[in-house]
């Protein structure tokens, strides 16, 4: 079931979509060639903590951090640890931060010093995927007219993108109704409507779209060890469109 939010749950998203924002620009800042991913854990817990929120991702599921910090073919869920990052790697941040229990969603994948021109490229192209989606988040459309225009681009691009992993409502649950592929026909399933809260979240691959799990039962990486990318706000649809809840 699809939950339409009244505008004091929207109000109290706004809160935790702003403190996720606020973590991303600590994470811009802080993101540099000899940081660890555990370090980035840490200030991004301290960030959530210090805003009067909790950490959504901790101990959820039995996920061990505040963060999932994925660098290179890790496509999403990579843990937190000891790992120093390197100049040429890319690090995808997915933050969930919980307000008076109400919880903000999103992801961003951020170049670590010189990165290739093909990393770069990729990351031009998951993001504006994302926004792509966001053109067909609006009233009176269907839902799969996002994931329609995200695969799309993908496919025109020459990017693939996993079957395994989709966005999501979101709201006093971290994963509502409805799944949102990033991929698939338009004009399917359900009408937007005004005060939905989505997070729409495309994975990128530069290589094939097959993923694997590892031993640890979270970490997915590329099948084919190409790099991926992820990018993911919260939304909430509005007269006329969309709004972005997690920004500054």
């Amino acid at each position: 079931m699809i939950v339409i939010k009244n505008q004091r749950e929207i109000e109290l998203m706004r809160k935790a979509g702003k403190i996720v924002a606020m973590v991303h620009q600590k994470m811009k800042e802080s993101i540099t060639v000899g940081i660890s991913t555990k370090q980035l854990n840490e200030i991004a817990e301290s960030v959530i903590i210090n805003a009067g929120a909790v950490p959504s991702f901790k101990n959820y599921n039995g996920f061990p951090a505040s963060i999932c910090v994925s660098v290179n073919e890790v496509v999403v869920h990579g843990f937190p640890s000891d790992y120093v990052l390197k100049d040429g790697d890319i690090v995808s941040i997915d933050v969930g931060a919980c307000y008076k229990g109400y919880h903000g969603d999103s992801a961003m994948t951020y170049p670590v010093g010189n990165i290739s021109q093909e990393a770069r490229n990729l990351l031009r192209i998951a993001k504006q995927s994302l926004y792509e989606g966001l053109k067909y988040a609006k009233q009176g459309g269907r839902l799969t007219n996002i994931s329609h225009a995200i695969g799309e681009f993908l496919v025109d691009n020459g990017y693939s993108t996993p079957i395994e992993f989709t966005g999501h409502g979101v709201g006093s649950k971290l994963h509502e109704d409805p799944m949102i592929p990033n991929y698939g026909l338009a004009d399917r399933g359900p009408i937007l409507r005004a005060g939905m809260t989505l997070a729409i979240e495309p994975m990128v691959h530069i290589g094939q779209r097959h993923i694997e799990v590892l031993e640890d039962g979270w970490t997915a990486i590329t099948k084919d060890r190409s790099l991926a990318a992820h990018y993911e706000h919260t939304i909430v649809i509005v007269d006329g469109g969309y709004e972005i809840l997690t920004k500054l």
